[in-house]
């Protein structure tokens, strides 16, 4: 009776482990639409994009109570596939010398699955805007802004995206700049 009772015992923990595993790959592979991603070192897989592989712009907007979001677009220019995942930087800047102006987007959720891009294939990153008339005057120290330094996930160099708008130079409580993940596509979501 004890080694019928193993055997059944091990059977079913035979049929747990298979199904498990089975589990682990379908949990490991792309769902339908969504990009396979693989590390740019890996030889024989799509590289991560670059800024120079990619053009930045902004796409859709909506507001809601006091900040406006925005899809920060990224769009292949080259004649290769490539990969982008996770949070892009990004910051207003001011003047002609390009400073800072302000903390750097606040990344907000889990970085998201690779998105592959293929040559004029094009992914977005929502970007919410907190107008700068939400905080205290005498701690926003609100200028005028020329536009965006924003940096494509996990790039060290940046590209400047025109965008005459208006931001808080101070010290201010919260992150004027939200940036999501990215993922498939050019609007908001």
């Amino acid at each position: 009776m004890l080694h019928k009772k193993t055997h059944r015992n091990m059977s079913l923990l035979a049929r747990a482990a298979v199904i498990a595993a089975i589990a682990i790959v379908g949990a490991a592979t792309p769902a339908a639409g969504l990009p396979a991603s693989a590390p740019a070192e890996t030889p024989g897989r799509v590289p991560q994009c670059g800024v120079r592989d990619v053009d930045v712009a902004l796409g859709d907007s909506e507001g809601t109570a006091g900040t406006r979001y925005h899809a920060l677009v990224f769009t292949n220019n080259g004649r290769r596939t490539c990969t982008v995942q996770g949070f892009p930087g990004v910051s207003f800047v001011a003047g002609d010398d390009g400073h800072q102006v302000g903390a750097p987007a606040a990344s907000v959720g889990t970085a998201g699955p690779a998105v592959t891009l293929a040559p004029r294939g094009t992914a977005a990153a929502p970007l919410g805007v907190v107008n700068p008339d939400n905080f205290d005057p005498a701690d926003c120290l609100v200028v005028p802004v020329r536009g965006l330094r924003v940096y494509p996930p996990n790039e060290r160099k940046a590209e400047f995206l025109p965008w005459a708008t208006r931001a808080c130079s101070g010290p201010i409580p919260e992150s004027q700049l939200k940036i999501g993940t990215v993922h498939p596509g050019s609007g908001l979501t």
